[in-house]
């Protein structure tokens, strides 16, 4: 007699990442080895730059004003980016960002290699590495459903995020032990390293010339954008939950302080791994995404659990289990991204990408720049572990209010769509006219 019943193999295999993107386009592959690398290098920097403006100042509410300088760029770049993306060659505007954050580095680098290092290039260096992430990831945003066929998107959203985490679990815990034991110079090289390799990487990607419907740079061309934005409130209500999310429960610019205040200075390098590993956890199962189709229900779920879990962090006093809640809090943060991926990238026309991408650029990055301003502020003034856990009830409450006031995205359903099944078939009617990957 045939046992029909699914066997143990089978259903760990659909725990885990589906890798059809991976095998179906070469392109794909040489963009996320090269954002792997590349996003392993910079979250050495993101360990390094605070703990030395820490060194160097000693105080709480310099090291959250990396957030203030990064803020003007990251809106400025990131809607003009938007527009740039849709009007230029896709592949060419990532090269020469990538190129110029590798200069930036190599300014780190030379500074820290100073007898007495200064603190206006790093503050400098903050805010022109900001502006040079926000005129890429547009663009980067835009390629991938050029790229990745259309079904094969909430895959492709999942392998994404597993190479952002994969540099975030190892770097943070790698850069604890390279600042103290080898010094920050060591760290800043290693990353002027990574982005040389990760140009090298991308230069035989085909080109992504502007779409024929795309529209030049402007702020007509940008207020097009908008328009189309408001008009989605169910993507509405994605920036809205992610920016509250972040704005109000991201606690990065005071571990230092915390690890100081546990009195586990070892333990710096593993709290700033901790929400990438959660993230890690989650991209590591995550083949179950591809079968869930009420998106925006996912992405306000999990946005109120990283405010749960990052409020835990900030009550308990035990530093297992802030690492923890950490971790927690990043698993949520993964599964909050994927989902908004895949409402984004399965809903929104290839002609408006960029400046779309450009929108949801300032929706998950101006809510962690400012929230760096928050959270450094109110642990000067309140103290740091009060500033975390009151910062993620705060994010729990307000995500649960955006959730009442927007059924849309409560509501929201790939299936039954019309912006996804417009894009879906649209998508299938041009299929026949590409080129196999």
């Amino acid at each position: 007699m045939t046992d029909d019943s699914p066997a143990p193999f089978s259903r760990l295999r659909a725990l885990l990442p589906d890798l059809a993107p991976w095998r179906a386009s070469a392109d794909f592959r040489r963009l996320w080895v090269s954002g792997t690398i590349s996003n392993f290098g910079s979250f050495l920097t993101f360990v390094a730059l605070p703990v030395q403006l820490k060194e160097l100042t000693g105080s709480a509410a310099a090291v959250g004003a990396i957030g203030a300088v990064e803020l003007l760029p990251l809106v400025l770049f990131g809607l003009y980016g938007g527009a740039l993306a849709d009007a230029l060659d896709k592949r060419g505007l990532i090269i020469w960002t990538e190129a110029g954050q590798g200069l930036l580095s190599a300014a780190l680098l030379f500074n820290a290699l100073l007898p007495h290092p200064a603190v206006w290039p790093l503050y400098a260096v903050a805010g022109l590495s900001s502006a040079l992430v926000s005129l890429q990831r547009p663009a980067i945003d835009s390629l991938w459903p050029r790229i990745v066929a259309h079904e094969h998107l909430p895959a492709a959203a999942a392998l994404n995020s597993l190479r952002w985490t994969v540099g975030g679990v190892a770097s943070p815990a790698l850069a604890g032990v390279v600042v103290a034991y080898a010094g920050l110079g060591w760290a800043y090289g290693a990353d002027l390293l990574t982005f040389v390799v990760s140009v090298a990487l991308m230069i035989p990607i085909a080109a992504s010339p502007a779409a024929h419907e795309a529209a030049k740079p402007s702020l007509a061309a940008i207020a097009e954008g908008a328009r189309y934005a408001w008009s989605r409130k169910e993507l509405l209500g994605t920036y809205a939950v992610d920016l509250a999310a972040m704005f109000l429960a991201m606690p990065l610019a005071v571990l230092p302080f915390l690890a100081d205040e546990l009195h586990a200075n070892w333990s710096l390098g593993l709290m700033y791994a901790s929400v990438p590993f959660g993230s890690l956890l989650v991209s590591l199962t995550s083949g179950w995404t591809s079968r869930v189709h009420r998106h925006g229900r996912m992405v306000v779920l999990s946005a109120a659990l990283w405010g749960l879990a990052i409020a835990g962090a900030g009550m308990v006093g035990n530093v297992w289990l802030v690492l923890l809640f950490l971790t927690v809090a990043g698993g949520c943060d993964m599964v909050s991204g994927i989902f908004r991926g895949a409402m984004w990238n399965q809903t929104i026309p290839d002609e408006l990408r960029g400046r779309l991408a450009g929108i949801e650029l300032l929706s998950y990055s101006v809510g962690p720049t400012v929230g760096q301003v928050r959270s450094g502020g109110f642990a000067a003034w309140w103290g740091v572990r009060t500033s975390v856990w009151s910062g993620g009830l705060l994010c729990a409450g307000a995500v649960g209010l955006l959730a009442l006031c927007l059924p849309g995205l409560m509501a929201y359903d790939v299936r039954t769509n019309e912006h996804a099944v417009r894009l879906r078939e649209r998508r299938a009617a041009a299929a026949p006219d590409r080129a196999p990957a």
